[in-house]
């Protein structure tokens, strides 16, 4: 990477921790700290909402996801603009109302302190280990750019973080993330542009997209209702809407950035320009992932992305075997360049059966090019066991790095890591808020001054940016990060909502039927995941619908013995 991409890399990441810290210096007690002040506007509440959400894996690990998968990952985002609705009539004009700082004071209220204490640490634990993958993405850059231990890189972007969070607090999150999402978008927009003009020059921009439809990459909608099948429309719009309501409704990461919003209206509104803008930014990001493969269509890509572990086994014993499959893929990349050409001849003549046939050619050859890079990982698995041998998370940032012109590969990697700090800096926040607030203020200390308080969040924050640092150390082990993240959200973000749900609509419902009732979905969702196939989508409706359920029965049981 060049003088001037470094430059301005870090001299933006630089400005975004220096400008949260001065504009935010001065927050003096825990209402600002956490609420900031309840003086956010509703576009910032979007762009904050949408800043916490869209983290570096949403930049990394999309468009990666796009490259080997496709596009149906859009899918995952077809209940957002139903959940958006729903809260808006529903969760805003309650939290307000009751003037709370984290949405399980609620739950005390409506239920007891059994079923708050349940709901926050359902929260900590989840969005705890998920604040790791937000500072894992980040750190994967700087180790494959420095050649770094992916370890140094992850405290130091962790570090960064802890820093500007724990000064400003809501405050400093709101702040930067105006900024952060002005870059993360130029940014991404940038390097779309650049990919379709790096296209050879008889490639058009209609030519590749016949390309990524002809290979399967433009399967956007499936309909078909199959509980094996990950990404369907009707996954995503059942078991996504389940899920974004209580990721929305319930998660105190993004609670927090409408609690904040100035009035009731102002809330609302950035709720639902969150739902109107969120998927066509997703597919947006996904087409950019796909429009990555028809790129490397035509330039032979890497044997395997991640050059630390490439580089690994070209240095060792299994040099020349892994070098002898290098030949063979770039051969048969070539050759299937031919292929394409002669299929995209076809389709501008018209002739059906030419097109289907270079078509078969085309699958025929990229199947050969998949069991080469299979036998490559098993090279790379040989020379050193404890390799990670997924690389999507890799893909984008590869062509980032060494096809972009020079400038706008800083461009890009800061909007990357601009994504990471502004999410890690919204759940690290949202960390503390629930600590202080739901557990040493209701249990430990009552009493105690704005100042008391506002020193133990600050503590709180580096205690869970500390928590953070640490799973991510393991997080390289987990496969494609941004399934990783929501696959982990999905394990306990259906019980979370199921109890919510229960205290907006079923107000005869009482508090120990609906603790007992969550505890027993809770157990029923880890069983869906250690030992089914059932998709992850509907582990929220699973839990969430058990949740709603047993409660009533619960609930009706103790009745009749009272009676």
């Amino acid at each position: 990477m060049s003088t001037v991409d470094w430059v301005i890399m870090c001299c933006f990441l630089l400005f975004v921790v220096v400008y949260g810290v001065w504009k935010t210096k001065n927050t003096k007690n825990i209402d600002g700290y956490i609420r900031a002040n309840r003086s956010t506007p509703w576009y910032v509440v979007t762009l904050s909402i949408m800043a916490t959400q869209a983290s570096a894996i949403t930049f990394i690990s999309t468009p990666g996801q796009a490259y080997t998968d496709g596009m149906r990952f859009v899918q995952f985002y077809l209940g957002l603009p139903v959940a958006m609705i729903i809260l808006s009539i529903t969760a805003v004009p309650i939290f307000h109302k009751l003037n709370i700082y984290t949405a399980y004071e609620y739950l005390e209220k409506r239920f007891d302190l059994k079923n708050r204490v349940l709901g926050s640490v359902l929260f900590l634990t989840q969005r705890g280990l998920a604040a790791g993958f937000t500072i894992f993405a980040p750190a994967l850059i700087l180790s494959v750019l420095l050649g770094w231990n992916i370890n140094y890189a992850i405290f130091v972007m962790g570090g960064l973080v802890i820093l500007y969070t724990t000064v400003g607090g809501s405050i400093a999150v709101n702040k930067t993330h105006i900024q952060q999402m002005i870059i993360i978008m130029t940014g991404m927009i940038t390097a779309f542009v650049v990919i379709i003009s790096l296209l050879p020059p008889d490639i058009s921009f209609k030519d590749a997209a016949f390309v990524a439809g002809k290979m399967g990459k433009f399967n956007t909608i499936d309909f078909s209702f199959d509980l094996n099948n990950r990404y369907t429309f009707w996954s995503g719009l059942i078991g996504g809407t389940f899920l974004m309501l209580s990721y929305f409704g319930t998660d105190q990461s993004q609670v927090q950035r409408y609690l904040g919003g100035s009035s009731i209206k102002q809330s609302r509104m950035g709720l639902l320009a969150n739902g109107i803008v969120k998927i066509p930014m997703q597919f947006f990001i996904l087409f950019t992932g796909a429009m990555v493969f028809v790129f490397f269509q035509f330039v032979t890509p890497p044997l395997f992305f991640n050059p630390v572990q490439e580089n690994k086994v070209k240095s060792g014993e299994y040099s020349q075997q892994y070098k002898e499959l290098e030949k063979q893929y770039n051969n048969l990349n070539k050759e299937k360049q031919q292929h394409i050409k002669e299929m995209l001849t076809s389709i501008d003549a018209g002739n059906g059966p030419k097109t289907n046939d270079a078509q078969e050619k085309v699958q025929n050859i990229h199947k050969k090019e998949i069991k080469v890079r299979e036998s490559a990982l098993l090279l790379i698995k040989e020379a050193n066991p404890g390799a990670d041998t997924n690389d999507t998370n890799y893909i984008f940032l590869n062509f980032v790095i060494h096809f972009l012109p020079i400038g706008l590969i800083g461009l890009v990697l800061a909007s990357i890591i601009s994504a990471s700090m502004s999410s890690t800096s919204a759940e690290l926040n949202a960390l503390a808020s629930t600590t202080v607030i739901d557990f040493y203020k209701r249990l430990i200390k009552k009493d105690a001054s704005e100042s008391h308080y506002l020193k133990i969040s600050k503590l709180a924050t580096v205690f869970w940016g500390i928590y953070a640092i640490i799973f991510a150390l393991f997080a390289n082990r987990l496969g494609t990060l941004i399934e990783a993240v929501n696959i982990l959200g999905s394990l306990v973000y259906g019980t979370i909502l199921g109890i919510f749900l229960v205290a907006f609509y079923l107000k005869k419902v009482k508090g120990s039927p609906t603790f007992y009732a969550a505890l027993v979905a809770e157990v029923a969702v880890l069983y869906c995941f250690l030992f089914t196939k059932i998709p992850f989508l509907w582990y929220n409706v699973i839990g969430c619908l058990l949740v709603i359920f047993l409660s009533l029965i619960l609930n009706t049981l103790v009745v009749k013995q009272k009676r």
